[in-house]
C-alpha cells in the first residue's frame, strides 16, 4: 500500500513537473510572438515572496537568469518613499515640514509657494511642479492642491535628504532598505559591483537595442536597478510594515488625493479599491525599453511583479495579471482602460 501511495505520488509529482516545464516552453513561445525579451515574474501568497521566474534570453546565446537586473523606471519612486517613511517613523524626519528648510532649488526661490511644499505633497503627487522641467522648474499649482504626477518632486525630496543627513540617496537607501533586506542587486547607481552579464538590456519595439545607460548619480524617481527576488522582497517588507510607524503605516494605506480612473494616491504608491472590498498597492514604470508593474494586497497578502525590458511590455499585463491574480487583474484592466478585458472574455 505505501509503495503504491509513493509510486502515485511520484507520478503525481512528475506531472506537475512536467506542467511547469510546457507552461515555461508556452511561455518563452508567447514572449517571442511579443517580441518581448526578458520577462521577470514575481509572485506573492500568503505574504511570503513565493514564485520568481525569468523568462526569455539576455542575448542570443545566453539565457536570462532567475536574477537578471532590470532598468525599473518609476518603481524607484516607493523605494524613495519608504525611505522618507523609515525616516519619519524615527523622528528624523517631519511629514508635514516644509521642505525649504532644507532645499529651495533657484528656479522657485522668488515664490512664495515654496515655503507650502512638504514631504506629504511629494509622496502623493501634489507638489505643483510637472513631471519634469523644462528649462526652468516652475510651480503649475499651489501644493496640496491637486493632483500631477512629478518626478521633479522626487528629484526636491531627494536633494532635501541629501543636504540634511550629509550623505547620498543610495547611501541612506541602503543603511534603511537594502542592507538590511540582503538586497544586493539593488541600487540607484550604476557601481562597480554591478553585474553587468546580468543586465536585461532595453530594446525598443523594433527588437534594437538601447545603449546601456550606466547612471553615476542617484535620481530618486528613475533608473533603479533591482531584480524580481529584491523587489518582491521590499514589496513583502511594505506589507509587514517593517521600520513604519503604526501612523505612518496607516497612512500609507490611506487615500491622499484622488489620481485617475477612480484611483487615489496614497503616500508613495498608487491604490485600487475593488468592488468586494479589498485594495492593491500598486506602481508602475515606463522608460526606453523599460515597461514594469507591481501590485500588493495587504488584506490578503498576495502580490504580483512583471518586469519587461521592451517599449510595449505592457502589452502582456493584460494576460499575466488575469491568469495570475483572476477576477483583480479584470478590475484593473478595466479600470485602466475603461473596457472590458479581451483576454479570456467568453462572451
Amino acid at each position: 500500500m505505501k509503495k503504491h501511495l509513493l509510486y502515485l505520488l511520484l507520478q503525481f509529482i512528475s506531472v506537475q513537473l512536467t506542467a511547469q516545464i510546457e507552461n515555461k516552453s508556452e511561455i518563452n513561445e508567447w514572449l517571442v510572438e511579443n517580441n518581448v525579451p526578458v520577462l521577470g515574474l514575481g509572485m506573492i501568497n500568503n505574504g511570503k515572496l513565493s514564485r520568481i521566474q525569468v523568462y526569455g534570453d539576455l542575448n542570443p546565446k545566453e539565457k536570462a537568469p532567475h536574477n537578471t537586473i532590470f532598468n525599473v523606471a518609476s518603481l524607484t519612486k516607493p523605494i524613495t518613499a519608504i525611505v522618507a517613511l523609515k525616516l519619519i517613523s524615527q523622528g528624523k524626519w517631519d511629514l508635514d515640514e516644509p521642505i525649504s528648510k532644507y532645499w529651495i532649488d533657484p528656479d522657485v526661490k522668488n515664490d512664495p509657494r515654496k515655503e507650502l511644499l512638504t514631504t506629504r505633497h511629494i509622496l502623493s503627487h501634489q507638489t505643483g511642479f510637472p513631471n519634469w522641467r523644462g528649462e526652468k522648474l516652475e510651480f503649475m499649482f499651489t501644493p496640496g492642491t491637486q493632483y500631477q504626477y512629478s518626478g521633479e518632486g522626487f528629484e526636491y525630496l531627494r536633494k532635501a535628504l541629501e543636504k540634511k543627513f550629509e550623505k547620498r540617496l543610495n547611501e541612506i537607501a541602503s543603511e534603511l532598505i537594502f542592507e538590511p533586506l540582503k538586497m544586493h542587486d539593488t541600487k540607484y547607481i550604476w557601481d562597480k559591483n554591478t553585474d553587468e552579464s546580468r543586465v536585461a538590456l532595453g530594446f525598443d519595439v523594433d527588437g534594437n537595442n538601447y545603449e546601456l545607460y550606466k547612471r553615476k548619480t542617484e535620481n530618486a524617481a528613475d533608473d533603479l536597478l533591482t531584480t524580481i527576488k529584491d523587489y518582491g522582497t521590499f514589496l513583502v517588507s511594505v506589507m509587514e510594515g517593517k521600520g513604519l510607524s503604526k501612523n505612518i503605516l496607516t497612512q500609507l494605506h490611506s487615500n491622499q488625493v484622488a489620481s485617475k480612473n477612480g484611483k487615489h494616491f496614497t503616500l508613495g504608491f498608487e491604490k485600487y479599491d475593488f468592488k468586494d472590498g479589498n485594495y492593491a498597492l500598486s506602481h508602475g514604470g515606463a522608460d526606453k525599453g523599460a515597461q514594469v508593474v507591481v501590485f500588493i494586497f495587504p488584506k490578503t497578502g498576495q502580490g504580483i511583479l512583471i518586469f519587461t525590458n521592451v517599449d510595449d511590455g505592457y502589452k502582456v499585463f493584460e494576460k499575466l495579471l488575469i491568469d495570475h491574480i483572476g477576477e483583480y487583474g479584470r478590475e484593473i484592466i478595466q479600470i485602466e482602460t475603461g473596457k472590458e478585458p479581451q483576454y479570456g472574455n467568453k462572451n
